[in-house]
């Protein structure tokens, strides 16, 4: 097991953690015509909006309680209540997800009251759902937040079906909940992966649906277009099995389990030979039938695809900064195809941390990334776009991944996961090492060699 090590800092010099209202506002845009409400100041949503359009390229449906100077110090309830009415009169989203943020969670909001008394208020809006969540700036990640707001979309909006007999009335039907670390392209990959077993999948949520960058016909829509729709999340109780990907997940799983009873198979990761043959053997068994042949092709491209990288990963000293899931994948990842994890960090403590392939896991920044890495003699860096100075600095490669990618085209919907996700995954870190092969110094030899003395010679010596 990894020891965990938090590095104690009266700040973060180099930020690495994104905050965890913006990944409750990430599983929010995975809901069909979904509106997400950050209760705090303008400048807050003002933030999350601008990341997420330089990280997509799309515009993003945000809304605002706008607390401003008086509602902050006097009381900002009746700007939730009335941002709800707003919403839910204008917009008439399927779904309004409620975030807090710092200024509101400092405050002492009851967010949880607040939607009680919005019901209370304005009943003509009952039968659109209302997940509220906690998601603090001051504590998680964009990755807990994430984790929270799917909890709280499944407590919303899927009924208590638990010993009806519900489940498997839809015999093809597999539920997904999919990590904040998968992109729109691993959710369709995913997606695609069930279907070559002829299952049903219902990704929850869809970011694939929504967030793949697609033109619309409309110049404008004030909810998200695409994802998950709410009919959908009312039918997971009735589905054959659910397919979690994420330890992150761990409470929205238990809380779908416990309310359907529906029998699911969890995952660390999708990423690798090892935990695409674990999907592969649990989808073969839902249903009942032998492997496609196409998936044992796409296995065969990625068991040649090993050996003619191997040359490339192998002895490789790599440092990764991510949060908790992703880090785990694609740490993962590396040490199966030999490489060295010198600097593993995460911006907060997680469980998962414990099992990364490396003795230790390190809490902190980016500025503890370089340090940790430059000691390590770290050869490539894998990070998100924020790390892309640190790698000058240290004069190694950067593969980006995470969020944000806003100096990487197309980086948002690259496809990590499956078969041919790893695949590329392991060219893209070949070529990276082969393009900088200049740059990288060589491996010492474990072998000392001394000059040999002109009296060593003379006496018959080597």
């Amino acid at each position: 097991m990894a020891e965990i090590i938090r590095h104690p800092k009266a700040l973060a010099v180099n930020p690495l953690k994104s905050s965890a209202p913006a990944g409750a506002a990430l599983a929010f845009l995975g809901i069909h015509r979904a509106m997400p409400i950050f209760h705090g100041s303008q400048g807050c949503t003002a933030f999350a909006k601008v990341f997420f359009v330089r990280h997509f390229r799309e515009p993003i449906p945000l809304q605002t309680t706008a607390m401003d100077q008086v509602a902050t110090v006097m009381n900002a309830d009746d700007n939730v209540v009335q941002a709800l009415a707003t919403v839910c009169g204008k917009s008439k989203p399927s779904l309004v997800g409620l975030a807090t943020t710092a200024l509101a969670e400092t405050q002492g909001t009851d967010i949880h009251r607040l939607v009680r008394n919005f019901r209370e208020r304005h009943p003509q809006y009952d039968a659109i759902p209302v997940a509220a969540v906690n998601t603090p700036d001051f504590t998680g990640c964009l990755e807990t937040g994430y984790a929270s707001a799917v909890k709280s979309i499944l407590d919303a909006t899927v009924p208590n079906t638990a010993g009806t007999g519900l489940v498997g009335k839809r015999k093809k039907q597999v539920n997904l909940i999919l990590g904040a670390h998968m992109t729109p392209g691993d959710v369709e990959a995913i997606k695609e992966w069930v279907e070559l077993f002829g299952l049903r999948p219902v990704a929850v949520p869809d970011l694939a649906d929504s967030l793949d960058g697609h033109l619309i016909p409309e110049d404008t829509t004030p909810v998200t277009l695409g994802g998950t729709p709410i009919s959908e999340l009312q039918t997971l109780g009735e589905a054959a099995a659910t397919i979690v990907v994420g330890r992150s997940l761990k409470g929205a799983a238990d809380l779908l389990a416990e309310r359907t009873g529906v029998p699911d198979y969890r995952f660390d990761g999708l990423l690798g030979l090892e935990a695409c043959d674990q999907l592969t053997a649990t989808l073969a068994e839902l249903a009942g039938i032998a492997v496609p042949e196409k998936l044992e092709r796409h296995r065969a491209q990625l068991q040649d695809a090993m050996v003619d990288t191997h040359f490339m990963t192998g002895l490789r000293r790599v440092a990764i900064a991510a949060d908790p899931d992703l880090l785990l994948q694609l740490s993962t990842l590396l040490a199966s195809m030999g490489s060295e994890i010198v600097a593993a960090v995460a911006p907060v403590k997680a469980a998962s941390l414990a099992s990364l392939p490396t003795a230790q896991a390190h809490i902190g920044d980016l500025e503890d990334l370089e340090q940790l890495a430059r000691a390590g003699g770290a050869e490539l860096l894998i990070a998100n776009s924020h790390a892309a100075a640190t790698a000058a600095r240290l004069g190694v490669p950067l593969l980006r991944a995470g969020m944000p990618q806003y100096d990487l085209v197309g980086g948002f919907c690259k496809t990590w996961v499956g078969y041919r996700g790893t695949r590329q995954a392991l060219f893209d870190l070949a070529n990276l090492v082969l393009q900088h092969h200049d740059t990288i110094a060589p491996h010492p030899s474990r072998y000392k060699y001394q000059t040999a003395t002109p009296q060593a010679v003379a006496a018959g010596g080597h």
